[in-house]
């Protein structure tokens, strides 16, 4: 029986194997129970948010965890043909009944299904239903009759002439004859007017049968608007652009080596690109580091308050720089995040904008050492495990380890006692590390030896350089070859101030 440790404590596990993982991921965000009430009304009122911390905190996670709450997706945005000018395509919203019900249209335009006794017996027995020596109905797939014992599909060939003769049959499909085929297609009178009829095997037991008006209906519906769909019904709620140039973030329109020629190459609307912005629609769009895409924060800005914004080709060069789409949809949450130090970069209307529709947060580096936390210690080595999927689950002993770590990192990182690290990024290296070391060993569960020897090596190389040589400066210098010396002291005994000479 899994343990909730929302509720339990660290001495009701045995290994991290017993504890519950939340299926909600609000509820795995370890240490931000301060913010959760506004992360929440963010997701139900779809309000933006900043997320200001240091890396490794779980700013991800919180993006990710409003994406959850939020409704699925109800619009579709596709890109049609505009036949009077190609290089300007319309853009069109479906909601989620207009294309529950066009598929259903679609689907009334395909035909019905019958049974294979409604169909004429020649076509029963082309599509391998009807016995051809006994006249017995039986399964498709069943190539000896049940009733009779003969092969049903043994005769077809040597009486092909006369059925063709018979029906006026035409072949839509080759292959052997003694299979059953899947559709045949022939001819019949209807209201005195011959008419092609296709007949077509469904699974087992159905035939669907495609008459010329449905097939004309469904030709015209195909051909009404050559459309490409950018951004589909069924999506993720969660698009990450951390780092996107500005083609992956805005869209873009493909190159035609044919210049969009109408025989040649391909027309402009089916070389729409979609964005980052646009693939958010009704999501969430997130991007940490902020900072790192300055020169398109004022695009996303534009998008955040229009709520539209044109996907136009990007390259002066390319066949696509002549396209635009105007005011294609990208109504989403935007969830941005960055550091403290790097607060003064981001643009000021962006901020404002955020500020006006959404909250800035600053996010917690330690949580309390209490009994409570310490269990939320065990349920962030149990997600890191199963996240993993190749490392086994630890001991409680090896999680006490672990905990005992964080505290140190607490006072020793952010100079708090009686406190727990939120640095779970770097502790998720630990149990990593720790895991590995049991699969070498051919463990079952990770051991406190493990994480003892993960815990001495699992740190950053600037660590691992104090460690061995006291300090960055030593450690340049005895890093440096005799050579690399030589040049060095070369260089500065040049640039040496002989003014005072």
């Amino acid at each position: 029986m899994y343990v909730d440790m929302n509720r339990e404590y660290l001495k009701d596990i045995n290994t991290t194997e017993d504890v519950k993982i939340p299926e909600d991921p609000l509820e795995r965000v370890i240490g931000h129970e301060d913010v959760m009430p506004m992360i929440k009304i963010a997701a139900k009122q779809r309000r933006h948010l900043l997320l200001v911390g240091p890396p490794g905190i779980g700013k991800s996670l919180l993006a990710q965890a409003i994406s959850f709450h939020l409704p699925e997706p109800s619009e579709e945005i596709t890109v049609v043909h505009n036949p009077e000018r190609p290089e300007r395509p319309f853009v069109e919203v479906k909601s989620r009944k207009e294309i529950e019900d066009e598929i259903l249209e679609i689907e009334r335009a395909e035909g019905e299904l019958i049974d294979p006794h409604s169909v004429p017996e020649a076509v029963a027995e082309r599509l391998g239903f009807k016995c051809i020596h006994c006249g017995e109905y039986s399964s498709a797939y069943n190539s000896i009759c049940p009733k009779c014992g003969g092969d049903k599909f043994s005769h077809i060939k040597a009486r092909r002439k006369h059925i063709g003769d018979l029906l006026g049959m035409f072949e839509m499909s080759s292959g052997s004859l003694s299979v059953p085929q899947k559709r045949v297609t022939t001819t019949r009178i209807m209201d005195g007017v011959e008419e092609v009829v296709i007949y077509e095997r469904v699974g087992g037991d159905s035939i669907k049968v495609l008459d010329q008006r449905a097939l004309e209906k469904r030709r015209q519906m195909v051909e009404e608007k050559p459309r490409n769909v950018i951004v589909p019904l069924e999506r993720k709620t969660f698009i990450q652009a951390t780092g996107a140039s500005e083609t992956e973030l805005l869209g873009d329109v493909r190159h035609d080596p044919y210049g969009g020629h109408p025989d040649l190459g391909s027309q402009p609307y089916e070389r729409v690109v979609p964005g980052a912005i646009h693939e958010a629609h009704e999501g969430v769009l997130f991007i940490d580091e902020i900072v790192h895409i300055a020169g398109l924060q004022r695009f996303i800005f534009t998008a955040m308050q229009d709520k539209t914004f044109p996907i136009v080709g990007r390259n002066p060069q390319s066949a696509g720089s002549s396209v635009k789409v105007d005011e294609v949809p990208c109504d989403f949450i935007f969830v941005g995040a960055c550091n403290i130090a790097d607060l003064q970069y981001i643009l000021p209307p962006l901020r404002s904008r955020v500020q006006g529709e959404g909250y800035e947060l600053l996010l917690n580096t330690t949580m309390p050492d209490t009994d409570e936390n310490r269990a939320k210690i065990a349920q962030f080595v149990a997600q890191e495990i199963e996240l993993d999927g190749k490392i086994p689950h630890a001991r409680a002993a090896a999680v006490e380890l672990l905990i005992e770590e964080a505290r140190r990192r607490a006072r020793a990182v952010d100079d708090m006692d009686d406190a727990l690290t939120l640095r779970l990024r770097d502790l998720g290296g630990v149990v990593r590390m720790a895991g590995d070391l049991a699969v070498m060993d051919g463990s079952e569960y990770i051991e406190t030896k493990h994480m003892e020897v993960a815990i001495r090596k699992a740190v950053s190389i600037e660590d691992q350089i104090l460690r061995r040589y006291k300090s960055y400066e030593k450690a340049l210098e005895k890093d440096l070859s005799s050579s690399q010396r030589m040049s060095h002291q070369s260089y500065n005994s040049e640039n040496i101030d002989r003014s005072y000479m």
